[in-house]
């Protein structure tokens, strides 16, 4: 079986951790985190849209198709 390293966020964290910080600031972390990789998440869904020419009008459409798989008896 091979072993797998940490990656270098999970270095960088662990490094912070070892400071043993409050709750409150810990909360404080993973909010900033989570709105990064939000931010980003938006950022490369706005740039996939711009690239393939996606509107509004697709995201409509897209609510109103039919994509359940049909089961067979």
């Amino acid at each position: 079986m091979q072993t797998i390293g940490l990656s270098n966020v999970q270095k960088e964290l662990l490094k912070l951790y070892a400071n043993n910080v409050s709750e409150e600031t810990l909360l404080e972390i993973k909010q900033i985190l989570a709105k990064y990789f939000a931010e980003k998440a938006t950022s490369a869904m706005d740039e996939f849209w711009d690239e393939n020419g996606l509107t509004e009008q697709t995201m409509i459409d897209w609510t109103n198709e039919h994509n359940r798989a049909e089961t067979r008896n």
